[in-house]
């Protein structure tokens, strides 16, 4: 007499352990960056580097600002004190860079491609240089920072525009005041609500807005910064220090109306069109390469097989 032996079981397919959260290994969550999640960010800002920003930030509406609030016997000039905010400048922006870094790493990854994007907005200036107001330089800034965030959006917008100024050998007093206000575009437009959802043309439309609108604040703001020492002007658009401030105001716009506007909507122009044109295939492009890079993933070093 035989013992019993035990009936096989009949598998009627592989059995998987459940992954995180009760899903099996081959479905996978949502991804950051995608409509169903949150949108990755290459740079978290951390209080250091928010302090950081909230600091360069101050400073450089006084280097914008202050010829309008001086006396008459002051004698104010950028071309003075220009040198030396330049020299502040650029230790406050690797102050940003060395916060943020302190706060949230900015690890080999995120330095890659603000590499690969302050690169490729050098290298769009020079298409245009400022002539006629054909700046396609402007709508890769504000996509850049819609995607990757106000941190590195300030970060890249002020090293793009270093980096152009080198190449097209733009360097001067006025460079670190590009540098700034470059940085302001970039980083509002990571500040731009609906990030994690708003996608399509609703998307591109404010972002359209945004870039017209910075365009057109950029060359405001630039002219700011050459007003107060540009000699032999009308007496109708000249700075007068000393003057009430209603009065320079009224000067300064009509100083911007006759001399740079034929610039500054041209500029709004070609960032309206190029957003609404390339705008989605270059923010499919950099979010799916955000997900690829994994900025959210925290690294981790598994342990490697025995040693024989």
């Amino acid at each position: 007499m035989t013992p019993d032996r035990p009936e096989p079981q009949h598998r009627s397919g592989p059995r998987h352990r459940p992954g995180p959260q009760g899903r099996p290994p081959s479905q996978p969550g949502p991804q950051a960056g995608t409509s169903g999640g949150r949108q990755a960010r290459a740079v978290r800002l951390g209080p250091r580097s928010i302090g950081a920003l909230v600091l360069i930030s101050a400073i450089g509406v006084m280097a914008f600002g202050w010829p309008l609030l001086a006396d008459s016997a002051a004698g104010l000039a950028h071309s003075k004190d220009a040198p030396w905010f330049f020299a502040a400048l650029l230790p406050m922006l690797l102050a940003v860079v060395v916060a943020t870094i302190a706060d949230t790493g900015l690890d080999a990854k995120a330095i890659a491609m603000l590499g690969v994007l302050a690169a490729a907005g050098a290298a769009l200036r020079p298409l245009g240089a400022g002539t006629a107001g054909i700046e396609p330089m402007f709508f890769l800034m504000v996509l850049a920072g819609r995607v990757l965030g106000p941190g590195f959006g300030f970060v890249l917008g002020s090293v793009a525009m270093f980096a152009s100024a080198l190449l097209t050998g733009g360097v001067g007093p006025w460079m670190p005041f590009q540098m700034l206000t470059m940085g302001w575009v970039s980083m509002g437009a990571g500040l731009l609500p609906g990030p994690d959802r708003l996608r399509g043309r609703c998307e591109l439309a404010m972002l359209a807005g945004y870039g017209a609108l910075a365009a057109c604040l950029y060359g405001l703001i630039m002219n700011l910064q050459g007003w107060p020492y540009i000699g032999g002007m009308a007496s109708g658009v000249s700075f007068v220090p000393g003057d009430p401030l209603h009065e320079n105001l009224a000067r300064f716009v009509a100083y911007c109306l006759a001399t740079s506007l034929g610039w500054d909507l041209p500029r709004a122009l070609i960032t309206v069109v190029l957003t609404f044109v390339l705008g989605g295939t270059v923010l499919k492009a950099l979010r799916r390469a955000t997900r690829r890079a994994a900025f959210d993933v925290p690294v981790s070093f598994a342990p490697g097989p025995p040693a024989p």
